[in-house]
């Protein structure tokens, strides 16, 4: 099976542009849903932490607990808890679920201020404070998330006026139930909009992992990429001049070459459709259809760069490098290599 080596220079590096950009360490929170986005969850949990980073940001919370121990609170984003834990807050995503959350859990209540995704509109904000109380939950924040801010258009100066207008009511309406509030709209294109940062903390992802992609007008931040994807050969042969290699015989060989398989195939996340069509940071072109298991590379090297930007491997694919990262196998052995 192939390995995923990380870059710890690389994280840092990013961690101190975000950090000055926001306006330091204490408003920066990790994004590790998704197994840190493929980078292994508890790996990038503990760097952070070392950094000085104190807040994380998750989906569920099984991997909440899987990291809790390492910062000072946990935002569960997409699960309704079974019971509290005096070290996570969860984020409400509409008025319906407030019924369904135990006494004495820690909330974070979503705005819809344009994604019309998840969230409450902004009429319903005293409404949604009133159930709150009256279920016994504790209010520590007031959230939103931006649609569009990695794109050059209007839609992240409204969303952020929506947002701002808000915070006072809010605040107010918080000092009726002792409640005080945290405010974050941010995600990583959003930290970069502006030179001010408005909130109390930015939810950071794909920027902390160096695969940020901004329009072109916008500002781009010189991010590293933290991971990089290596494959071990299996085995090599000379494919003869005419022969086929792989299921279907995509690829024909017009003279005699080198070809050699490695363990990473489309089950560890190598997509399928890059077949007969990527070729490596440095020049090791694929060949023939993707297996399960492994993939046949121009190469008789002992171990392969199959990438080091996921954004780069994702073009060749036609999506985005979330994607690549995301569906990286948990299996794969991770390790710094620095």
């Amino acid at each position: 099976m192939g390995t995923i080596k990380l870059s710890r220079e690389a994280l840092r590096h990013n961690l101190d542009i975000i950090a000055h950009q926001v306006g330091g360490k204490d408003k920066i929170a990790v994004v590790l849903k998704d197994n840190a986005y493929g980078h292994g969850a508890t790996l990038i949990a503990d760097e952070s932490s070392r950094y000085g980073v104190k807040q994380a940001v998750v989906r569920l919370e099984r991997e909440a607990l899987e990291i809790v121990e390492y910062f000072e609170n946990v935002l569960v984003l997409g699960e309704i808890p079974i019971q509290g834990h005096p070290k996570l807050s969860y984020a409400l995503n509409s008025l319906e679920e407030i019924a369904l959350y135990p006494k004495g859990v820690r909330v974070e209540l979503k705005i819809d201020t344009g994604m019309h995704r998840n969230g409450i509109t902004p009429d319903q904000l005293e409404e949604a404070f009133v159930k709150i109380a009256a279920q016994g939950l504790v209010c520590v924040g007031v959230m939103s998330h931006f649609r569009a801010a990695d794109t050059l258009s209007s839609e992240w100066y409204w969303q952020r006026r929506i947002f701002d207008t808000l915070k006072p009511k809010a605040l107010d309406l918080a000092k009726l139930y002792g409640w005080s509030l945290r405010f974050h709209i941010s995600n990583s294109a959003g930290a970069f909009r502006s030179s001010e940062c408005r909130d109390n903390m930015v939810r950071v992802g794909i920027a902390l992992y160096g695969c940020l992609q901004m329009d072109p007008t916008l500002p781009q931040p010189a991010f590293k990429s933290v991971l990089s994807l290596w494959g071990n050969r299996i085995a090599t042969r000379v494919l003869k001049a005419g022969q086929r290699v792989g299921y279907n015989g995509i690829y024909e060989a017009t003279c005699d070459e080198v070809i050699s398989t490695y363990d990473v195939g489309y089950a560890n996340g190598l997509d399928r459709l890059a077949s007969d069509r990527f070729t490596t940071p440095e020049g090791v072109a694929l060949r023939g259809r993707i297996s399960m298991d492994n993939a046949a590379f121009s190469s008789d090297k002992e171990e392969l760069l199959i990438f080091d930007n996921a954004n780069e491997y994702a073009r060749s694919v036609g999506t985005i490098g979330y994607e690549i990262l995301a569906c990286l196998d948990k299996d794969l052995k991770r390790e710094w290599i620095d």
